[in-house]
């Protein structure tokens, strides 16, 4: 190629004179024209959830506000959805369609289990039916229910059965048909709750169409007091922000305290980011978590991480060494107060159990303070492991510092109900014959999620929810107790 050019030179006279000269260059090969996806624009830096979401919808970087339709890893259904799922799926897809993976759907009847209610039976009946006609792999049936021991397939609460059973892994995405869902975010996923419609496109497709939400950050730093659990922490964020205050909003946690928690724990933070109106709650995986999952899973996982430069809608920051064991009053779980400002409160029952407060963690601690207090119960006490395998820690795992007891041991001991069959039983009411179903409008300290009127049965009734901490020294006090008086 040539370009013509002019250029000034001196000449004799002093002048300057102005002559033409030609200039020529090599042209530089063509090269082929890139895709707009592997140019695209500066590396955008994303949180946990929005990575999640990014790796499973083939964007390079997504943002809050985006429409996206994410891959699904897993889904699960129980018995109260299960059915309606199935009823969408089969609808819209044909009699005659399969579902997208049979190994990635997850069946697990839970909620309405040990009851003569007709209804409720038939439920785990046709799950029963369209685990076989679709030969779903992992269906968690039961068939006896006069003796859950007779089920060995049967498990549980379906949100700890999930974990417990290794199908809850750091950077993957689950959608089940529960709104509680969102407890295994504590393993670093993305995990949330819809309904029945979406669950249904699902099985046909595994994919679903849902907006990135802005991410909340949550640090919890210091040393937790011996008083204090998980659920305390919640409680504390949840009367600070209301229920509403992270609508359609992931909330992630972080710091010390949330990193010396164990995954039980963990499991009570992001278990109840739904009372909150959070989309998902997420905590980024450590070696904790990678021994957890390791243990029940042999399927590969790949972590991810909220980037340094991450951009978050809001930051909340508490030292959790100067925070009070709490309650949250009725009719809502941002009623938040002090277990002491509640002291006053004449109680009729305890309930210790469900996917927030019945794991194994939450038992050895009632246990522990049931042991060094050495009284009896004032009230009823209610117990419902949340699963077999809780059920089975119950009565055989040594109490740490209790002289090599169980927790039942120390249970009987102090005059509490024997634990009841694995299932989410009275938390959420059920038919009128469920275990420790509220059918006369009582005063109960509970573990639970969820304290609206009707929630756990009665609808007069007046739940306070509280750690397990809490719940056994109300139990022991007959009035709403701050733990601290037996430890």
């Amino acid at each position: 190629m040539s370009l013509q050019a002019t250029m000034n030179a001196p000449c004799a006279t002093g002048r300057v004179a102005r002559r033409s000269v030609k200039v020529s260059a090599i042209s530089a090969p063509p090269t082929p024209a890139r895709a707009p996806s592997s140019t695209g624009s500066v590396k955008r830096a994303m949180t946990m959830t929005e990575k999640i979401l990014a790796n499973h919808s083939d964007n390079s970087a997504v943002k809050p506000g985006d429409n996206i339709w994410t891959k699904v890893d897993k889904l699960m259904t129980h018995d109260v959805c299960g059915p309606g799922t199935f009823g969408i799926f089969q609808k819209e897809f044909g009699p005659n369609a399969k579902v997208w993976d049979n190994e990635r759907v997850v069946i697990i009847p839970d909620h309405y289990i040990f009851t003569s209610d007709a209804r409720a039976n038939r439920n785990v009946d046709i799950l029963r039916e369209v685990a076989g006609k679709y030969n779903i792999k992992y269906f968690y049936d039961i068939t006896d229910r006069s003796n859950f021991k007779a089920n060995p397939d049967y498990k549980g609460v379906c949100h700890v059965a999930l974990a417990q059973e290794g199908h809850c892994k750091p950077g993957e995405v689950l959608f089940g048909t529960d709104s509680h869902t969102c407890n295994a975010g504590a393993f670093g996923q993305f995990a949330t709750g819809v309904g029945n419609t979406d669950a249904g496109f699902i099985l046909g497709t595994g994919k679903l169409l849902i907006k990135v939400p802005p991410t909340m950050r949550f640090i919890m730093d210091g040393e937790m007091p011996e008083y204090l659990l998980a659920k305390d922490l919640i409680l504390q964020i949840i009367g600070e922000i209301s229920v509403a205050g992270a609508t359609y909003k992931a909330m992630e946690f972080a710091g010390s305290a949330i990193e010396g928690m164990n995954m039980d724990e963990r499991m009570t933070i992001c278990n109840m980011v739904v009372e909150a109106g959070g989309k998902n709650g997420v905590i980024a995986p450590d070696q904790t978590t990678f021994d957890y999952v390791k243990a029940r899973t042999q399927e590969a996982f790949e972590p991810v991480y909220s980037d340094g430069a991450a951009s978050y809608i809001a930051d909340y920051k508490w030292d959790v060494s100067k925070l009070e064991p709490l309650v949250a009053a009725p009719h809502s779980p941002d009623n938040r107060k002090t277990a002491r400002e509640c002291s006053d409160v004449k109680i009729d029952r305890v309930y210790i159990g469900s996917c927030t407060g019945g794991k194994t963690e939450d038992f050895i601690s009632a246990a522990k303070l049931f042991y060094r207090a050495k009284r009896q119960v004032k009230v009823p006490t209610y117990l419902v492991p949340a699963t077999q395998k809780v059920w089975a820690d119950v009565y055989t795992m040594p109490v740490p510092g209790c002289d090599g007891k169980t927790a039942a041991e120390i249970f009987e001991e102090s005059g509490c109900i024997t634990p009841a069959a694995p299932s989410c039983a009275a938390c959420l009411g059920g038919p009128r014959d469920t275990f420790a179903r509220m059918n006369e409008p009582e005063v109960c300290v509970s573990t639970t999620n969820r304290n609206f009127p009707g929630r756990m049965g009665h609808k007069e009734g007046q739940i306070y929810l509280a750690s397990p901490y809490t719940a056994a020294a109300s139990a022991l006090k007959g009035f709403v107790c701050d733990p601290r008086e037996y430890m």
